[in-house]
């Protein structure tokens, strides 16, 4: 009897350190809308591309300026949705959002997210145009893996798929909208499912 009553004990104390270590309340409904979102803009980013009259499309042109708002407003989306629905699952859970764990999560998140946006301007700039998707593919991959360490292991996974996609991407550069599409798209809808089945529906 004592022998249990210290086995729970051991099992009770190391679920309060596991939660005050990670930051469990991120939405799996998010990473589903995410996807959501990113296959709508991907495919109006298509329909811009193949209804653009010139051969190439250029910088200045007013077909790259759509595809930048759409890039812009996906992401903005998607990063409002995720905040929205993250905080209420925390506050249903009794958990805050922001907090020392949640904080750790952003920087690891961010540190390799925001290497890789500005090596993708760097390759923008310097036309080498095939690059980009390979390049935010590894880094949100990285992102991820790297946040991973604080939060749900699924998010671990997710980062590891996507780093895989942008090195194939790599090898295809011509088919970079197709990969975003798998990688930012259905991958997300994939483990968003996934994590919503697992840990949210009872909340």
């Amino acid at each position: 009897m004592e022998a249990s009553k210290y086995l729970k004990d051991i099992q009770d104390i190391k679920e309060i350190m596991s939660k005050s270590t990670q930051f469990i309340s991120l939405s799996g409904l998010s990473g589903i809308l995410a996807g959501i979102y990113a296959l709508v803009g991907a495919a109006y980013v298509n329909y811009l591309i193949n209804s653009h009259y010139g051969r190439y499309i250029t910088l200045e042109s007013k077909t790259f300026k759509l595809i930048l708002l759409t890039a812009f407003i996906v992401l903005v989306l998607s990063v409002g949705t995720a905040y929205l629905l993250t905080a209420k699952k925390a506050k249903k859970a009794g958990e805050k959002i922001w907090n020392p764990t949640s904080r750790r999560v952003l920087i690891n998140f961010l540190i390799p997210l925001i290497t890789g946006g500005i090596f993708a301007l760097l390759l923008l700039k310097n036309k080498h145009y095939g690059l980009i998707a390979p390049v935010t593919l590894l880094f949100y991959g990285l992102a991820c893996l790297n946040a991973s360490k604080y939060t749900l292991r699924d998010v671990r996974y997710l980062g590891i798929t996507q780093i895989i996609l942008g090195l194939i991407a790599v090898e295809f550069s011509g088919y970079g909208l197709y990969f975003w599409v798998i990688g930012f798209g259905f991958c997300h809808i994939l483990y968003g499912s996934m994590m919503y089945y697992k840990y949210d529906r009872n909340i």
